[in-house]
């Protein structure tokens, strides 16, 4: 059996319990050595098996699961944050199947969530955004067209970025021209949750200005919008004039 375990966003302390109970119960550990909080493998029982995945291909890692499952072994696949986002996961599913091979999934804390922590924020604030987008800057890794930048600006909505910031003078440039004003705050997060974490507030206007003079080159997650402004509506949920199922309004 392969478990494919979000490692959280950093915080030792932010993996899951179910994480944290099949790291624990594991013969075989394949970590992203260049993401995953090294600290979390000493959980890792004595004689446990471990791999840093930052220097191994697909066919190499697939070819360390494979034995593992010959020997009756049990393989968790340690990913960054959650595995759903930017984790490459889904080729490794593709292999597993192909080879018979069972595998589940356990959910981590990503770090758009420890991020928003960090800062304090909601990123869906009433009148303000209902809308969260999670989305790169096209680099060595291409964007779909229809998916750049430029066009989801357009929305104006809360967007978080990640693997973008070696990137931020096209990205700032592509945000303004796509329809964020130049004053939208933003703030960039190097190593959201992780003891040696950094904040950085600033504004569209002056986002490649920020990373440039403060030498952020990744790591670090960056969040647009006005979220984090001053302006916003009370929720109608807990408003005593609006009626729920569950109570009835008083004004």
């Amino acid at each position: 059996m392969v478990h494919f375990v979000g490692a959280g966003s950093g915080a030792v302390d932010l993996i899951t319990v179910r994480g944290q109970r099949l790291l624990q119960q594991a013969d075989v550990v394949i970590y992203a050595g260049s993401l995953v909080n090294p600290a979390l493998l000493e959980n890792c029982k004595e004689g446990c098996e471990i791999h840093d995945s930052a220097k191994m291909t697909l066919e190499e890692v697939i070819a360390v699961m494979e034995q593992a499952e010959q020997a009756g072994k049990t393989t968790v696949r340690l990913h960054t944050g959650d595995s759903s986002i930017y984790g490459a996961v889904r080729e490794q599913f593709d292999q597993l199947i192909e080879r018979g091979i069972e595998y589940d999934v356990c959910p981590g804390v990503s770090a758009f969530c420890g991020a928003a922590s960090s800062l304090k924020t909601e990123y869906t604030l009433p009148d303000v955004s209902q809308t969260v987008i999670i989305t790169r800057a096209a680099g060595r890794t291409p964007v779909p067209e229809r998916e750049s930048i430029r066009a989801l600006a357009a929305h104006q909505a809360t967007m978080v970025l990640f693997l973008s910031t070696s990137l931020t003078e096209k990205l700032q440039r592509e945000l303004l021209e796509g329809g964020y004003p130049g004053d939208t705050p933003v703030a960039v997060v190097y190593k959201a949750t992780w003891p040696d974490e950094k904040i950085f507030r600033c504004t569209v206007d002056t986002l490649h200005q920020t990373v440039t003079e403060n030498g952020l080159t990744k790591t670090s997650l960056i969040v647009v919008g006005r979220c984090m402004g001053e302006h916003y509506l009370r929720s109608l949920l807990y408003h005593p004039g609006f009626t729920t199922e569950f109570r009835e309004a008083t004004q």
